[in-house]
């Protein structure tokens, strides 16, 4: 009889295995039994995720597609099927925030005020905002010959310009280049004068987008869009080949800001034209372009959540017993002579071990009961 061939074994593909864990770390953000606030952290996370997994996993992909590698394990079929899963995860993503967060939010009086639905009032103070925390900081570049495509540090936001007409000096440069520094906050809160019962935010972008055109004296604004740029940041240092391992993890997270561009964000109302000269800019795939109906970093969301702080829009507050191995109030290293303590975390307060050095650490050179510290066993079992 023939013998029976043996079945294959097909493994798991990391990287489409966390782009997949990520959707069921959405679905929390889906269920509206979840708190809103909860919701929306669940959301920022996600999104935090597959930042660090682009940063991380996805530049072998991205290479293997740019020179149409189809061989191996990163070749340009696994990027594509990548891609895929992740622009219907980001898709879900913005959905859900569109269509089920904002409007939840909206029912409990807490609004993102667009430009379009400020009243006089809330204008009159975001254009004081602008001219007052944010303009300063700003500095457009108009890209020419002599000023080529500045340098976007990693997942940093930004705006590209489309203007009509020429500058100062008589230049007809067609695009500029306006980057928004991290010092600036992403949402800011209006003061309740102007808000009324309700908690009322607008976001960085929103704050720089309705004043684009002031940046631009002479100019007129044709079109815009936000965008962002995922640069590949993992960082791996030889110990054998460097000198001076300080100086090589030094540069090493410097460099990191400006590496490999393996994702580019823009808005969904972005023209062919401005994603095309990105795209180019930046030497990524078609397929590496993420159009967003909404923030192109949904990560500084998470700041709502501190913003709002409402505690019925949270998960419960975690108190965490006191460790039931210990007795308050007598020594611990007294109690540690006699067996090893085991603290299990978050379910049992840290607190014991701070006692340690409350008051066995600082008390001990009044008494002569100390232990060696080689001889001091605290052992925590974190989850």
């Amino acid at each position: 009889m023939p013998v029976a061939a043996e079945p294959t074994l097909e493994l798991l593909d990391r990287d489409q295995s966390i782009l997949l864990f990520n959707e069921r770390v959405l679905s929390w953000a889906e269920r509206e039994d979840v708190p809103l606030l909860e919701r929306l952290r669940y959301l920022c996370i996600v999104s935090s995720n597959l930042d660090e997994w682009f940063e991380v996993r996805s530049a072998p992909h991205v290479s293997a597609a740019k020179v149409g590698d189809e061989q191996g394990q990163y070749s340009r079929s696994s990027f594509e099927r990548l891609m895929a899963t992740a622009h219907a995860l980001v898709n879900k993503q913005y959905q859900l925030y569109n269509q089920s967060l904002i409007p939840a939010f909206d029912k409990h009086a807490i609004r993102l005020v667009s430009h379009g639905e400020r009243s006089a009032a809330q204008r009159k103070w975001v254009r004081e905002y602008f001219l007052r925390e944010v303009q300063p900081l700003l500095m457009p570049v108009g890209l020419d010959p002599s000023h080529p495509f500045p340098q976007v540090a990693n997942k940093a936001l930004n705006f590209i310009v489309r203007l009509n007409g020429v500058d100062a000096f008589g230049r007809a440069n067609e695009v500029a280049i306006v980057k928004v520094p991290r010092a600036l906050p992403r949402l800011i809160r209006l003061p309740q004068k102007i808000s009324g019962k309700q908690k009322l935010f607008v976001s960085i972008s929103s704050v720089v987008r309705a004043h684009l055109a002031e940046l631009f004296p002479g100019r007129e604004v044709a079109e815009f869009s936000q965008f962002r740029v995922t640069r590949h940041s993992d960082l791996a240092v030889d110990e054998d080949d460097v000198v001076d391992l300080r100086m090589a993890l030094r540069q090493g997270l410097h460099h990191r800001h400006y590496g490999q561009a393996v994702r580019l964000e823009v808005s969904s109302s972005c023209s062919a034209v401005l994603s095309d000269l990105l795209l180019e800019q930046y030497d990524l795939p078609a397929e590496a372009l993420f159009r967003v109906k909404g923030p192109v970093n949904l990560v500084r969301q998470m700041q709502l959540i501190d913003l709002v702080d409402d505690p019925a829009l949270l998960f419960p507050k975690w108190k965490p017993a006191w460790p039931k191995q210990l007795v308050p109030g007598r020594s611990i290293l007294a109690q540690m002579r006699k067996s090893d303590i085991i603290i299990h975390q978050p379910f049992e307060s840290f607190d014991g071990v701070l006692d340690v050095m409350s008051r066995d650490v600082v008390l001990a050179p009044a008494r002569n009961d100390t232990v060696p510290i080689q001889e001091v066993s605290v052992q925590t079992a974190c989850h």
